[in-house]
Order: C-alpha cells, then sequence, then structure tokens
C-alpha cells in the first residue's frame, strides 16, 4: 500500500480514532520517518491504550502491516518490509501510571523518553538504569523493543533485571500485562521477557514499570590501557576475581591516531570505597577522573550513534558472547577487518559479554558490497554457538542484504510458534524476521 493508493475509508476510520490531527498523510512528513528504505503510507499518534487497541483491531480486520516506533534512533534490524501500511507512533503515550520513590518504582507510557524518565526520578536520588543512547529521543518503548542498554549494565543487569511490568496490545486489539507495579509481584506467564528485545513483532507495549535504584553521591572512572585486547581482558579477569563492584567495566578502542585497547571502570561509594579501588586496580591504571571530568561515558553509551555520524559507510554490530569466548571473537573479528579493508572500533560490558562493534572503510575509498558480505561471513561462521549478533546500522545500499546476515537462532520453532499465537495474521512488522 502507497499514499496515494490508502483508502479514504480506511483514513477515515483512523481519523476517529484519535483525531484528524493524529493521522499523518503529508508526503513530507511521511518521507521523513522512513523504514529501512519504504516510506509509510500513514502514521498514527495514539493518544491511549484503548486507542491503540482499536487502530490493531481495525489493521488486523484489513490485513495491514503495522510497524510501532518511538524516537527513531534504531534502524531496523532484520529483513526489510515490502510496505509500511501503518506505522504507529508511541510519542503520545507519555503518562506517569505511578510513581513510588519509597518503594523504588515507576510506571510510566512506552513514549515517554529515557531522559524525561531519568530527570523525573533524579530529584528524588534515584537512578533509572537504562543509560541508553541518545536518551532525549529514545523511547521507554523503543528501549524496551530493542533491549539496548548502556555501560550501567554490568552493575545493574539489562532491562529483564529491572523490568517489573508492562502493558501492551496484541494484534488483534486485544489489551494484557505481565508482571505488576511491585517488585514481589512475578505471578503468570513471564510476557516481559518475552516482548524485551522483540522489536514490535510480538505486540505493542503500551507502558510499562520498573525498579529505580538509589543514585550514587560520588563515582570516580579509573582507565587502564594496553597494546593489545588480550592484556585488557586479562585485566578484565583480575577484576571479575577481586571482591570489587564497579557500576561499569567497559573495554574501549575508539578512533584515534593511538588505537589502544582500555579498561574504563566506574566506582561509586564513600571516600574509604575509592581508595580500595585505587588499591585493588593496581598500576595499571593510568588515570582517575571523577565529577563533570566523567562525561566521556555519554560518549560511550552514544557509541553507535556517533560511528554512524562519524562514517556513514560503518558497519555497527551487537554481539552477546559468553565471557569464556570475548577474546576470541575479538581476535577474529580484527582479523576479518584488516582482510577486507576495515578498521575496527570497539566499545562493550566486557563483564556480561555485550560488545559494539564498528567496522569503517580503513582507507579513503569506499569497499564494495563484496567487502562487507566477506566481513560479515567470516563473522558469522567464526561466532560461538550461543553467541547472538544483530547489524543495528549499516548504509543504505546493504540494506537488502541485512536479512542474510542475522544468525538462525536455536530456538526458531519457539519462535514461530509464539508469533503465531499471538500474531497469526502477521500484521506487526511484517517482514522483519525473515528466518
Amino acid at each position: 500500500m502507497s499514499t496515494t493508493t490508502t483508502p479514504a475509508s480506511f483514513v477515515r476510520e483512523l481519523r476517529e480514532i484519535c483525531g484528524a490531527e493524529h493521522v499523518i498523510e503529508d508526503p513530507v512528513r511521511l518521507d521523513a520517518v522512513r523504514i529501512s528504505g519504504v516510506t509509510p503510507a500513514l502514521v498514527v499518534e495514539p493518544f491511549s491504550a484503548d486507542e491503540v487497541a482499536t487502530i490493531l483491531r481495525f489493521a488486523n480486520e484489513h490485513g495491514l502491516n503495522v510497524i510501532p516506533a518511538g524516537g527513531f534512533t534504531q534502524q531496523q534490524t532484520g529483513g526489510q518490509p515490502a510496505q509500511v501500511d501503518v506505522l504507529l507512533s508511541t510519542k503520545r503515550l507519555t503518562a506517569v501510571e505511578h510513581y513510588d520513590p519509597g518503594d523504588l518504582t515507576v510506571g510510566v507510557g512506552a513514549g515517554c523518553t529515557v531522559a524525561q524518565l531519568t530527570s523525573m526520578v533524579a530529584k528524588d536520588g534515584l537512578l533509572f538504569a537504562a543509560d541508553t543512547a541518545q536518551p532525549e529521543r529514545t523511547t521507554i518503548g523503543g528501549t524496551l523493543a530493542t533491549g539496548m542498554t548502556g555501560p550501567l549494565r554490568h552493575g545493574y543487569g539489562g532491562l529483564r533485571d529491572y523490568c517489573i511490568g508492562i502493558r501492551f496490545v496484541t494484534a488483534d486489539g486485544r489489551r494484557g500485562k505481565g508482571g505488576g507495579r511491585v517488585v514481589k509481584n512475578v505471578a503468570g506467564y513471564d510476557m516481559m521477557k518475552l516482548l524485551i528485545g522483540s522489536w514490535g513483532t510480538l505486540a505493542v507495549i503500551t507502558s510499562a514499570s520498573f525498579k529505580l535504584f538509589p543514585a550514587p553521591r560520588q563515582t570516580r572512572t579509573f582507565v587502564a590501557e594496553f597494546d593489545t585486547a588480550a592484556e585488557a581482558l586479562v585485566y578484565r579477569d583480575i577484576i571479575l576475581r577481586s571482591p570489587l563492584n564497579p557500576m561499569c567495566l567497559e573495554l574501549v578502542r575508539l578512533p584515534s591516531k593511538v588505537m589502544t585497547w582500555a579498561i574504563h571502570v566506574r566506582a561509586s561509594g564513600s571516600d574509604t570505597v575509592l581508595a580500595r579501588y585505587r588499591s585493588e586496580l593496581g598500576n595499571a591504571v593510568s588515570c582517575e577522573v571523577t565529577g563533570d571530568e566523567e562525561n566521556h561515558w555519554r560518549t560511550l553509551a552514544d557509541f553507535s550513534a556517533l560511528e554512524r555520524a562519524r562514517e556513514p559507510d560503518c558497519l555497527v554490530l551487537s554481539l552477546m558472547v559468553p565471557l569464556r569466548d570475548v577474546r576470541r571473537v575479538l581476535d577474529f573479528t580484527q582479523e576479518a577487518a584488516a582482510t577486507n579493508g576495515f578498521a575496527l572500533a570497539v566499545v562493550g560490558r566486557v563483564g556480561a559479554g555485550h560488545l559494539l562493534m564498528s567496522l569503517s572503510p580503513a582507507a579513503a575509498e569506499k569497499l564494495t558490497k563484496t567487502s562487507y558480505l566477506a566481513a560479515m561471513s567470516a563473522l558469522n561462521q567464526n561466532l560461538p554457538h550461543d553467541a547472538s549478533m544483530s547489524v543495528l546500522y549499516c548504509p543504505d545500499p546493504l540494506r537488502n542484504e541485512i536479512a542474510t546476515w542475522q544468525r538462525v537462532p536455536t530456538h526458531l520453532a519457539s519462535m514461530r510458534a509464539i508469533k503465531q499465537a499471538l500474531d497469526p495474521n502477521n500484521i506487526l512488522n511484517r517482514g522483519r524476521f525473515t528466518f
């Protein structure tokens, strides 16, 4: 379905659901929110979960392809949709459903941005631990749908660890929920873990509840630099075996004249606790920073976006790797990059096995599609069977190849069964996952 062939009756129905001003048909505005190079026929902006349910019920009856969208900070992973009939924006789902600072819990709409939630709870000395990229644009719903978090993952866990409740609408317009508003509520099937990282293919997340944490009163970052990744990972292992419990433990290799491998350790606590860190980390530490000087953590969290801005022809990959295999994965990635004409940049929660990698052309001239495919093929062939890899960003001409780069999961049959149960007509993100 294209903008010019959208039945007028469909437009009228959607306007009645969420208001004429919240059904966008203007070609210029539609082109600004293209999904994997495909311009949506319509954008709708519901205000409530009830409106989301009515829209999905209508779309399901007419077989429309619906793609939920938040702040547009992530390129689509997986396959490229043949068409986008309805782009469902969550930007108006911003209500604060509950907030109890004393109980360390909060519930907000899917359209609330990470920056808005972080700022709200910070006034009460609390921390929302999802330090995502581009927090001013990234929405809560988008954060959950992609499953992406930042360096705080080491100390506070992933979204699955502190999301305590989720509200959603299935493809046929049924409202559902998993978990609740308090930490002890764990009854029923764990829909939270199912929907986190599902990229909007199973249901539309309308709101969620989270456990919060006391914000640290003071922090300090210790940096140790090494010539090789192997040396850096030996140091990582020493830290993991120590009594230290840092907020962040990050492997860093950023584009610069001197491409060193560094371990960044961020600690919080009293002067005595920070002195213990200094003693335990030893002479390998080359510098310490505190206060405003620690703003480089924002750069590390924004790694993917900054790499895309720095080099539009880069590949940005997200990998989850068992701790025992991190060194081997880095070794063969460096080899694949060098062999095919790429420079490699890396940041990673190496205490949790989460790596973000950017492969960008090492020379000024553009690389051919063959070089990209050869590098990706080498990575796919060498990754451990229990590792996962997704493409967060690639150059426009290669978007049609993205689906061939996704590793077929070992639990494919279960994934298909769940998709069939929740979205039998395949209206949510049709074409996203093609395996």
